[in-house]
């Protein structure tokens, strides 16, 4: 199993597209073990956006993000983190295929409407930035047994 995070970003939250965003995601199997509405402080998104720092377009980023209320999904699943970014579609809504969430909602090269983790690091990372350990839910999610093949993909016996 593997948590992800990801962040409906103030374009998302302010279009009402909250519920959409989580759909695609609790549709396609993933289990929600954390979820808020929050505002973003100007030193969360610094720390969030570090790597950024420096960047042509990094105050832009932080002014944007703590512009709105995010909102924050912490998910799990085998392969959550690569599943996650296929259903959020390339970065820019006006390159992104139909069928993804930024191919559906976004046309913008600016609001891109969603964020998720892009390897096990950074989700381990972000997850610790936009979660306490008490606010990360575990739980026997039992659609799982009809999402996952327990002896393909659990290792498990039947």
């Amino acid at each position: 199993m593997e948590r992800t995070l990801i962040l409906a970003k103030p374009d998302a939250v302010q279009r009402g597209l909250i519920g959409r965003l989580l759909t695609r995601f609790e549709e396609k199997g993933l289990k929600v073990v954390g979820l808020k509405l929050m505002q973003i402080s100007p030193e969360l998104a610094a720390k969030h956006y570090a790597d950024h720092k420096g960047k042509p377009f990094y105050d832009g980023l932080v002014r944007f993000m703590t512009s709105s209320p995010v909102a924050a999904f912490a998910l799990e699943g085998i392969g959550a983190i690569a599943i996650c970014r296929k259903l959020m579609g390339a970065t820019f809504g006006s390159k992104a295929e139909p069928g993804t969430i930024r191919g559906d909602f976004g046309v913008s090269n600016s609001f891109n409407l969603i964020h998720g983790s892009d390897s096990p690091e950074a989700a381990a990372k972000e997850l610790g930035l936009f979660f306490s350990a008490q606010e990360l839910v575990d739980y026997d999610f039992a659609a799982f047994r009809w999402i996952y093949d327990p002896v393909e993909e659990l290792g498990q016996n039947a």
